[in-house]
């Protein structure tokens, strides 16, 4: 087993001492590593695109809070998938809302923002309710996977977020598609039906669309709107 420092300071430097350790440990290593070492200071960033990783600090950090940014323009499957997710494991959910309604934004900015300024729209219903969430908490844990984007495909395993001053950890980064269905399978994980029905990555509602067998999964997401991230990865 490794010995990985447990600093009192985290920082850039120390992050990437650990990350070197874990580069290639397993996702149940980099969960176990994370547990002893931050415990409930700890909290699980939750898309419900899978369950994968509410069960995976679930089963290992009873009550674990698991975040979920409830834009307001998520799919009904999908949060169907957060209610399903919190009735079979032992977790918290933590829904981190925008500050302002959908109606809200709509009267203050015109309707359909989404549609006009997608990026605006991503740091009012996402970014900045991330940010205040995230001030609760030493480390957060992200489902983001190098295959995912070319923006994400040298992302670390742990870092230092800078942006939010709190270590990051992405225990998934080195997972491929089939990694995913096989631990979906094993444990027999509820599941986002959206995932068999078109829509490989998911995100809100208005924003993301079904793709063509074989095309880029992430393609429709903001498909025409030249964007690919919503400023929480980058």
């Amino acid at each position: 087993m490794l010995t990985l420092l447990n600093p009192k300071e985290w920082n850039a430097e120390t992050c990437a001492e650990v990350n070197a350790r874990l580069e290639h440990a397993s996702a149940g290593h980099i969960a176990d590593w994370a547990v002893a070492t931050f415990g409930q200071d700890l909290v699980v960033a939750g898309s419900m695109q899978d369950t994968i990783l509410p069960h995976l600090f679930g089963t290992r950090l009873e009550g674990v809070d698991v975040l979920f940014l409830e834009t307001g323009y998520h799919f009904a499957e999908t949060l169907a998938t957060r209610d399903a997710a919190a009735a079979a494991f032992p977790i918290t959910i933590v829904n981190a809302e925008p500050e302002l309604s959908v109606a809200e934004q709509d009267a203050q900015y015109g309707k359909d923002l989404f549609a006009r300024d997608p990026n605006l729209c991503c740091q009012m219903r996402k970014v900045e309710p991330l940010k205040r969430a995230l001030g609760n908490y030493r480390a957060w844990v992200t489902g983001a996977r190098r295959v995912d984007a070319i923006t994400r495909s040298e992302m670390p395993v742990v870092s230092w977020d800078a942006k939010h001053g709190l270590v990051k950890i992405n225990p998934l980064a080195l997972w491929d598609d089939q990694s995913v269905e096989d631990y979906q399978a094993t444990h027999d994980l509820p599941r986002n039906p959206l995932t068999s029905q078109g829509y490989p990555s998911i995100g809100c509602a208005p924003c993301t669309q079904k793709v063509a067998p074989g095309a880029d999964p992430r393609s429709g997401r903001w498909a025409g709107q030249g964007k690919t991230e919503c400023g929480i990865h980058v």
